[in-house]
């Protein structure tokens, strides 16, 4: 695994040198988006969902670097491992509350499936079959990479999608879906049943959503300054539209015909890990600032890691002050008859 991160931030890294020109100021321009919208720009959600795309063709790159290409932290539930371990345990808890009957003829839906490796996890557990989609089309080429790599294709299936529009499965194809803060941070409150029907009709009678999502918690208060203070600063972070609650997720679910089954906050803090990578930016900064020296890399990615690691320790602090959490786990079945 060391070899395999080693080999994947070299990628990342010449991914980046010779990214062309009009991606570079692609990513530029989403993030400034971001924070007009923070600011309070009324904006379209096509031109939010867009915005999303250019930020995270460049932001894979950059977080993969770092031991980041899953594109999410989650929480710490074993203090002797690192992020990658613990990835790999909340993903097993996730796929455990899925509760499939027959898991070696299972077919699970990964919504959002960046890079793709969160569903290779998922196919090597169960021995089926998973199915992902993603907007970044240059996440969705290294997945489909990967699979073919891992001889794997048979079972990994990856293709560019958008949560905003009908899902291209047909209905009750899938044993279960799941998202990994991929989904509920790019809607606007009045989308979320849209897509909460689009997940029930893929789905099978009995299956079941299950998820670790970033929302806020009961106790942000959009009233409060210091809460929006600190939204404002991790959000762009995050490259999220959006905030929703816990109750308006479930709320839509339930209309779209789901029973929740399970809503709570994550059973470990993100933090420490956040802390952790953080430390690992800065140390990579000098890295970085050697190769733009040499212009293997172009300045910008240096200013982009400043702005990560500001909006990481206002993550910190919002995490610490419980009215955020990166790992909300909601579990939701949709009824047999």
């Amino acid at each position: 695994m060391n070899w395999y991160r080693i080999k994947t931030s070299f990628i990342a890294m010449k991914q980046l040198a010779k990214l062309p020109k009009e991606d570079k100021q692609a990513s530029i321009d989403a993030y400034e988006f971001f924070q007009r919208m923070q600011a309070g720009e009324e904006t379209k959600t096509e031109d939010e969902t867009k915005a999303v795309a250019d930020y995270y063709k460049v932001l894979s790159d950059i977080l993969s670097i770092f031991d980041v290409e899953k594109l999410y932290i989650p929480p710490q539930l074993d203090e002797s491992e690192g992020l990658y371990g613990n990835q790999l345990l909340i993903e097993q808890a996730v796929l455990k509350k899925m509760n499939l009957e027959n898991p070696g003829k299972s077919h699970l839906l990964d919504m959002g499936c960046g890079r793709g490796r969160i569903s290779h996890h998922f196919a090597t557990l169960t021995g089926g079959q998973v199915s992902g989609y993603n907007i970044d089309s240059h996440q969705i080429e290294s997945a489909i990479d990967w699979a073919r790599e891992c001889e794997m294709s048979d079972r990994l299936h990856f293709k560019v999608g958008n949560h905003h529009e009908p899902l291209e499965y047909e209905s009750g194809t899938f044993d279960g879906c799941y998202s990994f803060g991929a989904v509920w941070p790019f809607f606007k409150k009045e989308e979320l049943d849209d897509h909460a029907r689009e997940m029930y009709r893929v789905l099978k009678p009995g299956a079941r959503y299950s998820c670790s999502e970033y929302l806020l918690t009961p106790h942000f208060d959009w009233n409060n300054e210091e809460h929006v203070t600190l939204h404002k600063a991790f959000l762009p972070l995050l490259a999220a539209t959006h905030s929703m609650y816990p109750a308006d997720v479930c709320a839509a679910l339930e209309r779209a015909g789901f029973k929740i089954l399970l809503s709570a906050p994550s059973e470990g803090v993100a933090w420490p890990l956040c802390n952790q990578k953080r430390d690992l930016v800065s140390m990579g900064r000098r890295v970085v600032r050697a190769l733009e020296a040499i212009r293997v890399l172009p300045p910008w990615v240096e200013e982009s890691l400043d702005l990560l690691q500001k909006s990481g320790e206002a993550w910190t602090a919002a995490e610490k002050a419980k009215i955020a959490d990166l790992n909300w786990r909601i579990v939701a079945e949709k009824p047999l008859a």
